[in-house]
């Protein structure tokens, strides 16, 4: 910042953001209506090709919406609301637990028994063979969804309440007037396209430890256009507070930071070398003693 000071004015909400998830969240509401008539094998498959992407990228528009660049600091609440709305198409309640816990993982990156993230020593040491890192990351969603419950459980907030009162709402609304095959669609395709998919690849790409002393990596390829540029995740977590949109011209302003620093060219190569790389697990990660973890 002190060499590049143009770089603040990245920083704030996303202007365009609501509109792109509006239109995402909608989509999906349609989805659910063509598929209702389908047989389930059609179902699987439009979950895990097309509805399991949109939610996927969904997940990743709260996490964006998470660090407040939907209406800015100022209007942190319809930030949270909005988060709450941008959940609605992935069958189950996350945002607002996501919100609680992502802010620990950027203020404690690696903090053992703090950053959730990690995962546990039972994941260490069981999926350490192909075909259980193949398991490890079909399971994905479940781990990422119980882990923090035994790492660090937090008591549970009005706005999870909330979160759960309105997603579990919408879902009966759906069942009733469609019925039970565009539930199935939707929460399939979360599940589907957070385990064993391309997208899928930027969890293990972002700061699992493919080369020794470099614990985060940023991504430059195409899928970025779905994902609100999460791949630039070396940039991010230099500067949170800059939306996904605008992430690229930070790399553009300070090229001399990053164009050095190593980068996955593909997220599914970085799914093949996890499970088929012997040197890489669950255990591949940096782990840190964070002072608030001693005082505990």
């Amino acid at each position: 910042l002190a060499k590049y000071p143009e770089i603040k004015t990245l920083m704030g909400p996303d202007p365009h953001l609501k509109w792109i998830v509006s239109g995402m969240v909608f989509v999906q509401f349609l989805a659910c209506y063509l598929v209702k008539d389908l047989s389930w094998k059609w179902i699987f498959f439009w979950a895990y090709a097309f509805g399991g992407c949109i939610n996927h990228s969904l997940t990743l528009a709260i996490h964006d919406i998470s660090h407040n660049v939907a209406f800015g600091n100022k209007q942190a609440k319809w930030n949270r609301w909005f988060a709450v709305f941008a959940n609605l198409p992935v069958g189950v309640p996350y945002s607002a637990s996501f919100k609680k816990y992502h802010i620990d993982h950027h203020r404690y990156l690696g903090g053992d028994s703090l950053d959730v993230d990690i995962p546990t020593d039972f994941e260490g040491w069981f999926f350490c063979t192909p075909l259980r890192k193949l398991l490890w990351l079909f399971l994905q969603p479940l781990f990422y969804s119980l882990r923090p419950l035994y790492v660090n459980p937090k008591a549970i907030t009005r706005m999870e309440i909330f979160n759960a009162l309105v997603q579990f709402s919408v879902d009966l609304i759906i069942y009733y007037f469609w019925g039970l095959r565009p539930i199935i669609y939707l929460i399939a395709g979360t599940i589907l396209c957070m385990g064993i998919h391309p997208i899928s690849g930027h969890f293990i790409a972002e700061h699992y430890m493919f080369l020794k002393g470099y614990e985060t990596y940023s991504y430059y390829g195409p899928l970025n256009f779905l994902t609100f540029n999460v791949g630039y995740h070396m940039e991010h977590h230099d500067f949170p507070s800059i939306p996904g949109c605008r992430l690229p011209m930070v790399k553009r302003i300070a090229a001399e930071y990053y164009d050095n620093l190593p980068y996955h060219q593909s997220w599914t190569r970085v799914l093949w070398d996890f499970v088929f790389d012997d040197s890489i697990g669950p255990y591949s990660r940096v782990k840190r003693l964070c002072k608030l973890a001693e005082e505990s």
